[in-house]
C-alpha cells in the first residue's frame, strides 16, 4: 500500500484524504493547528461541477444541512443611506458554508481511516527518489511514497519543494481583516444572518455583520511586516489604519478588543506556471493556484483533490503520469481564479471610484459578471475515476 502525507487539515487536505483512501492508500495527514479550527468566515460552491463533486464525496446534503443564508451586502455613506447592493447570490454561490464546518463534516469522513497529527508541522523534505524523507518538530521523521501540500497560500510543503514564497506568491496591494468570524457557528446565531452594512473611504472598507464575520475590513499597504500569529499585532494594525473612519467604525473598533480570533492577511496570488508537482511532491488548493477573495478558492480545492487522488488512482500510483495529467487538468481550470485582484472594487483608492463601483453594482454589467463567474466555474467535465486501483478512467473532452 503506498503512503502518501497531506500537510493541511482545513479543505483540501481532508478531501484529498476521502479520496486517497477510497482508493487503497495509506494516508497521515499533518496539522499545525492542535484541532479542527472551528466556525470560519464563510466559503461558497459554485455551479454543477463543484456540487457534483460534494455529492460524490457523499456530504452535499449535509453541506446543504449546515448552510447559511446568503445575504446582501449594502453599501452606505456616513449616514447609514443606501448606496448600492452586492447581492447574496453574488457573495455566497449557490451554496455558502462556514469553513469550519465544512472542515469538521470532511474530517468526520476520515477520520476513522486516515491518520490525523494535529499540533505538528513538517520541518524539512527530502526527496530520495524512491520517496521522501520528512522531518516533524515534533513526531519522529518517516518516509513516505508522496507528500501532498494542501497548506494554503503561505504553504510550508511549497516553501521546502519550490523555494521561497515570494517566487511564487504576489502581493496585490491589499489586505484584508475578519474578526468574531468564530461566533457564526454558534448554535445560537441564526444561519440567516441579516445584510451586512459596507462603508468605503478611499483605499478602506470596513463590513459590519453580514456572511463572512462580525466584522471585516480591507485596505490598500504595500507589504507589511508582521507576525501572522500575532493577533495583538494584528488588532492594533487594524486600530490605527481605521481610526480615521467614521460611520459605525469606532464602535467597531472598540468592539475589536473583545475579540480573539481576528485573521489578517495579504489579498495575494499563487503563480505556480501551470506546475503544481516537483518530483514526489504536488500542491492542491491554495498552495498551488490560490488568488485570495477571487470567489473560487473553495471549490477549487475539492475539484483540485478530486483530480489528483484520481489520477493517482488511475495510473495505479505511478506519481510521474498522474503528476503529469494533474498538471495539465488544473493549468486550465485554475485560470477561472484569474488575475482578478477584490481590493480596488471593494476598496477604491479614489472617491470617484467608489462611486463608480456603486453605479456598476446596479448596472446589467453587474449581473453580466456573475453569469460569467457561473460559467467558469463549471468550464470541466469531471473525469469519472475508476473505483478500483488501476482501471481506466472515463476522459471527457474538455471544453
Amino acid at each position: 500500500m503506498r503512503t502518501v502525507l497531506i500537510s493541511g487539515a482545513s479543505v483540501a487536505g481532508p478531501a484529498l484524504a476521502y479520496w486517497l483512501r477510497r482508493y487503497g492508500f495509506s494516508v497521515t495527514v499533518v496539522e499545525r493547528a492542535p484541532a479542527l479550527r472551528a466556525g470560519g468566515q464563510a466559503v461558497d460552491f459554485k455551479g454543477r461541477t463543484h456540487l457534483r463533486v460534494l455529492e460524490r464525496m457523499g456530504i452535499l446534503d449535509e453541506v446543504r444541512a449546515r448552510r447559511t443564508g446568503t445575504t446582501d451586502l449594502v453599501f452606505v455613506d456616513d449616514s447609514g443611506r443606501e448606496l448600492g447592493v452586492m447581492s447574496g447570490e453574488f457573495t455566497g454561490g449557490d451554496l455558502e458554508i462556514l469553513r469550519g464546518d465544512l472542515a469538521e463534516i470532511m474530517y468526520d469522513k476520515t477520520a476513522g481511516t486516515v491518520e490525523y497529527l494535529f499540533g505538528d508541522t513538517i520541518t524539512d523534505l527530502r526527496d530520495t527518489g524512491d520517496g521522501v524523507a520528512v522531518r516533524f518538530e515534533h513526531h519522529p521523521p518517516r518516509t513516505f511514497d508522496l507528500v501532498l501540500g494542501a497548506d494554503g497560500i503561505h504553504s510550508r510543503v511549497r516553501k521546502l519543494a519550490f523555494g521561497p514564497e515570494a517566487d511564487y506568491v504576489t502581493h496585490l496591494g491589499y489586505y484584508y481583516c475578519v474578526a468574531g468570524a468564530s461566533r457564526w457557528s454558534d448554535a445560537a446565531t441564526p444561519r440567516d444572518k441579516a445584510a451586512g452594512y459596507a462603508h468605503n473611504t478611499p483605499g478602506k472598507l470596513a463590513i459590519d455583520g453580514g456572511p463572512k464575520a462580525q466584522q471585516m475590513y480591507m485596505f490598500a499597504a504595500p507589504e507589511l511586516d508582521y507576525p501572522r500569529n500575532d493577533v495583538d499585532a494584528q488588532r492594533r494594525i487594524i486600530t490605527e489604519t481605521f481610526a480615521d473612519m467614521a460611520w459605525h467604525a469606532p464602535r467597531m473598533l472598540t468592539d475589536l478588543a473583545d475579540f480573539d480570533d481576528i485573521y489578517l492577511d495579504s489579498i495575494s496570488q499563487v503563480r505556480m506556471n501551470g506546475t503544481y508537482t516537483r518530483g514526489r511532491v504536488a500542491l492542491v488548493g491554495d498552495a498551488a493556484y490560490g488568488n485570495t477573495l477571487a470567489g473560487f478558492g473553495t471549490g477549487l480545492a475539492v475539484v483540485g483533490a478530486y483530480v489528483l487522488a484520481g489520477e493517482l488512482a488511475s495510473a495505479a500510483g505511478d506519481h510521474v503520469t498522474a503528476f503529469a495529467n494533474y498538471d495539465r487538468i488544473m493549468k486550465r481550470y485554475a485560470k477561472i481564479a484569474g488575475n482578478s485582484n477584490a481590493g480596488p472594487f471593494l476598496a477604491p483608492r479614489t472617491a470617484l471610484g467608489i462611486k463608480a463601483r456603486n453605479w456598476f453594482l446596479g448596472s446589467r454589467f453587474f449581473t453580466l459578471m456573475m453569469k460569467y463567474g457561473d460559467k467558469a466555474a463549471n468550464d470541466i467535465d469531471l473525469l469519472d475515476y475508476p473505483q478500483l486501483v488501476g482501471a481506466d478512467p472515463v476522459r471527457p473532452h474538455l471544453n
